[in-house]
């Protein structure tokens, strides 16, 4: 694959294991950027090539550490600018505080609102990023941003499984949109699991809308942090008859209250998650009492930089499923 020389990919701590994913498949290293921390917690960057006249991409998920990862990017993004890069683009596979998306409360902040000013003010010409918790973040830029979504790697993993009786479950109310996309796409049924939260990471599941008996329910959710949608509608699921539990989730920034849910509570029999932001260190995944799978979206990522730098779609990657 060849790119115009103006082309540079660098990456932050967050997530350099996928950064380097997405590198090979562009068949392009990723630029040398040294990144230090001081001992009073203040970060550091130096870029270690020259950034003038280029079209940069900064590979940082906001997660693990959210608040670090962010400020690492600010930092990285202010150097480049500095420098003169002609474009910066970040490239965020998780975009962290998308769940702050709304004044809900009194007295409350839209962070995720303030995440998108931020990365503006820092340095950045355009966003990349992928399953927003919520479609309208797109409105808080006032850059363009192009949204992908873990859709078609998950869609090719579940047509490559040949379950007999599939059955698409929103888990919650707020996923039906997005499930009933997947129940066309594969041609089967759709259930929703009607839920009612009664804590920052407690859930009470209290009815299945659909006939799951003796189906193989594909969960489909955006993210899970401490199981407690996917344990209680396993669960609901179960007790409604189906005969196997499989939960699809794009990002996976587990807690160490969901690790201990998915281990003693849950009845899934398997969990598919991306690599959007690495597994939790020190988290076992042959531990559980069920399959954990990791997807990559690398490829998809890789294409989506590929074509924004060559100024080709990026919606074409989604309209052919």
């Amino acid at each position: 694959m060849a790119f115009e020389k103006d082309f540079m990919i660098f990456s932050g701590t967050a997530n350099k294991p996928l950064a380097e994913k997405v590198a090979t498949y562009l068949g392009h290293p990723l630029n040398k950027i040294d990144i230090r921390h001081f001992p009073d917690g203040e970060t550091f960057c130096q870029v270690q090539e020259g950034v003038r006249g280029r079209d940069v991409f900064i590979i940082q998920s906001g997660s693990p550490q959210p608040n670090e990862a962010y400020m690492e990017l600010f930092v990285m993004m202010d150097a480049m600018k500095r420098g003169s890069a002609a474009r910066i683009t970040a490239v965020l596979p998780y975009y962290g505080y998308a769940r702050q998306d709304r004044k809900d409360m009194p007295r409350v902040p839209i962070t995720a609102r303030l995440v998108a000013n931020l990365l503006t003010t820092a340095g950045a010409d355009r966003v990349l990023t992928m399953d927003l918790h919520a479609n309208q973040i797109q409105g808080f830029f006032n850059i363009p941003l192009d949204h992908l979504k873990a859709e078609p790697v998950i869609l090719k993993y579940i047509r490559d499984q040949n379950w007999s009786n599939p059955i698409v479950v929103a888990p919650d109310t707020g996923g039906a949109k997005t499930a009933y996309g997947y129940s066309r796409k594969l041609g089967c049924g759709l259930a929703i699991v009607a839920k009612q939260r009664t804590g920052d990471s407690t859930v009470d599941a209290f009815s299945v809308v659909g006939d799951v008996k003796g189906c193989d329910v594909i969960m489909i959710d955006d993210m899970t942090a401490t199981g407690g949608t996917l344990s209680a509608a396993a669960k609901m699921c179960r007790d409604s008859g189906a005969r196997s539990v499989h939960a699809f989730v794009s990002h996976f920034p587990l807690t160490a209250k969901g690790e201990e849910r998915l281990m003693n509570e849950s009845q899934l029999d398997e969990l598919v998650v991306t690599d959007s932001i690495p597994l939790r260190t020190g988290f076992d995944p042959a531990k559980l009492p069920f399959k954990l799978t990791q997807l990559s979206v690398a490829p998809l990522i890789g294409e989506a930089i590929k074509r924004i730098h060559l100024d080709e779609s990026v919606n074409d990657l989604f309209v052919r499923e």
